[in-house]
């Protein structure tokens, strides 16, 4: 172990409802989220002083502070790309308070994607930035490549070729996570397994890539709270450890088109996420109880898998078309809560609370005796990841 390892705890988790329409303000849904985490942990408004966020999150540190009752900030801080922040907003709280900089650090993200802005439609604002991001997009939007699934069905078309995965392979993904969903009451998808079949007849949104390997569109919030290792006894939870933490950005990286690259078919930021990760925790992949894999297109979970060492470069294929491999009791039980298909997308912050759950036991679909827990952030993107342990 090395560097942050061990320093810093997570010791409250909380979350709003989600849902299509949320019928409230993402501040307010901020505010619920922050508040929940806070009274998990068993601590008040008043013991914090640092907020971490997403850069996409429209609701300020101040204004956060403001709503749930925080009388001062030490330590505020943003992340950006999307998705591939949410990992990197644990890693920016523990080194705070592993530094001294902050005492209780609550990192939150809250929004409306479903209701109100909706991250997977064609957005010409991005291409129109006067700046080194809108020059990015400008390559792409002139060829029609304008969605992140638009961007994701490249990618995975050139895995398939070159490795010989199929459709159904990404299905199989889909599967697991809906008959994980499926038993979680907060999840949108309670209730809701589907099959092999289904996921083959769901309509193309960018071939190779069906409805139901894009993940869902939610309103919502998550917030978590982080202190240090020490502070971490004191507290109501069972602290869950930071054993490693980790960003990630790769040789000719873009957003969501890293065209540019000899190899197409792999995540290379994510191996770099991976490398530090087994560094930090002195831990492998074959050590790791369970994984929560960012799902925000089944493709990249498959890639995943390979970058982050638990099977060979085109042998994820193969992994998954084992029977039950991904569920609880399996060779890698994968996305409990259901992942961001089933249970809701909320930039992958539900995914770390899930890995909380597992370790304190709580977990609807809980694995035997889970104490060593890898989370993962937005791929196709800068990103970032965890590994959580009891």
């Amino acid at each position: 172990m090395s560097g942050l390892s061990g320093k810093a705890a997570i010791v409250g988790i909380g979350a709003t409802d989600f849902s299509k329409d949320s019928g409230r303000s993402e501040l307010r849904l901020a505010a619920e989220a922050v508040n929940a985490a806070l009274a998990d942990a068993g601590l008040t408004p008043a013991d914090v002083d640092g907020l971490v966020s997403f850069t996409m999150d429209t609701n300020i540190e101040i204004a956060v502070a403001r709503a749930v009752g925080i009388p001062e900030l030490k330590f505020f801080s943003r992340i950006h790309y999307g998705g591939g922040a949410a990992c990197a907003t644990i890693q920016q709280a523990a080194l705070a308070v592993a530094g001294g900089v902050a005492d209780v650090v609550v990192a939150y993200r809250a929004f409306n994607e479903r209701s109100g802005h909706r991250f997977g439609q064609v957005d010409s604002g991005l291409v129109n930035q006067v700046n080194s991001s809108g020059a990015d997009y400008a390559f792409s939007y002139p060829h029609g490549l304008s969605t992140p699934a638009g961007s994701v069905a490249m990618m995975a078309r050139r895995y398939m070729h070159q490795y010989g995965a199929t459709s159904e392979d990404f299905g199989r993904i889909a599967v697991a996570d809906r008959k994980h969903a499926a038993t979680n009451p907060n999840a949108f998808f309670y209730g809701k397994p589907i099959t092999l079949e289904d996921h083959q007849n769901s309509r193309f949104i960018a071939e190779p890539l069906h409805l139901l390997d894009c993940c869902q569109e939610s309103d919502g919030g998550i917030a978590i709270v982080v202190v240090s290792a020490e502070r971490a006894k004191d507290l109501k939870q069972k602290p869950v450890s930071i054993a490693a933490a980790a960003q990630g950005s790769a040789k000719d990286q873009y957003t969501m088109m890293s065209y540019y690259r000899p190899d197409l078919a792999c995540i290379p930021e994510m191996e770099l996420v991976g490398n530090q990760l087994w560094e930090q925790s002195g831990l492998r992949p074959q050590d790791m109880d369970m994984a929560v894999l960012y799902d925000h297109f089944t493709p990249y979970v498959l890639m995943q898998l390979e970058d982050l060492g638990f099977c060979g470069r085109g042998e994820a294929k193969d992994f998954v078309r084992q029977p039950g491999a991904l569920e609880v009791g399996g060779a890698l039980p994968l996305n409990t809560h259901g992942g961001q298909l089933g249970e809701a997308y909320i930039h992958g912050m539900n995914g770390i609370a899930e890995g909380v759950r597992q370790i304190r036991g709580t977990s609807v679909n809980q694995v035997p005796g889970a104490q060593q827990v890898l989370v993962t952030a937005g791929t196709g993107v800068p990103t970032s990841g965890l590994v959580l342990t009891g």
